[in-house]
């Protein structure tokens, strides 16, 4: 199986944006047409997307719909949503819009049942995301550090059918600093569901090492500045995770 890229359109105040470290104060501007960015992703061969509405994350319920459902009615491919998604009805309401994959951050820490419940409801569905701080899981858009490790996190939902694990090292996050392998690969390697990385990849080197993980685990990476910034090229970095 080969790694799955997934190009980021994070979203704040509907506009296309990274943040450093995600802080919401060093957000870097990099336009005002998601759905528009989206079909460049799909043009440069992309069929899965990562969305994140960042003012959610905070609000604790959609801001920025406007924008996702755009970029969902334009991507052709899959679309995989968080932010600030923590009821049943938010659930229900993306993936009646089309949206493929959901990702639960601070709800699946605060309430773990709430995972399950819709992780049996939508199979394939539910991502958890385990978002990190020097291997503690931070939550409420990485503004609050808990006292859980990632592992333990995630081994909470060994057995709740849960489609993947997006687990992002904060510190890394929007630095262009090289994406923390050895983490993702741990963690990987611990549990029995796939895991997804995230947070500072710089260039098609983190691809190849990526992918050359997926038989332990590594399903995908999620890359934003590097592609925004034109450090990375999306068409060879698909090819690369192809090939291997």
């Amino acid at each position: 199986m080969s790694l799955i890229v997934f190009p980021a359109i994070d979203l704040k105040q509907g506009q296309v944006v990274r943040l450093a470290e995600g802080d919401m104060d060093r957000a870097t501007i990099y336009g005002d047409d998601p759905a528009a960015q989206a079909m460049q992703f799909a043009e440069a061969g992309a069929e899965h997307l990562h969305v994140v509405d960042l003012d959610g994350a905070f609000a604790g319920q959609s801001v920025n719909g406007e924008a996702v459902r755009a970029i969902v009615g334009r991507f052709p491919g899959h679309v995989q949503l968080g932010g600030g998604i923590r009821t049943p009805e938010a659930v229900e309401a993306w993936f009646d819009l089309g949206v493929a994959r959901v990702v639960i951050g601070t709800a699946a820490l605060e309430n773990p049942q709430f995972v399950r419940d819709m992780a049996a409801t939508f199979p394939g569905g539910i991502v958890v995301a385990v978002d990190a701080r020097d291997g503690m899981v931070a939550t409420k858009g990485w503004a609050e550090v808990s006292t859980v490790s990632v592992i333990d996190m995630a081994r909470r939902f060994e057995d709740a059918g849960v489609a993947a694990l997006l687990f992002t090292d904060v510190g890394r996050d929007g630095l262009l600093k090289g994406c923390n392998v050895a983490a993702t690969v741990d963690l990987a390697r611990s549990v029995a569901i796939p895991v997804i990385a995230s947070g500072g990849v710089k260039g098609i080197g983190d691809i190849h090492v990526l992918a050359l993980h997926a038989r332990d685990g590594v399903e995908g990476v999620i890359t934003g500045r590097a592609l925004y910034d034109g450090r990375l090229d999306l068409a060879a970095a698909l090819s690369v995770a192809k090939a291997a």
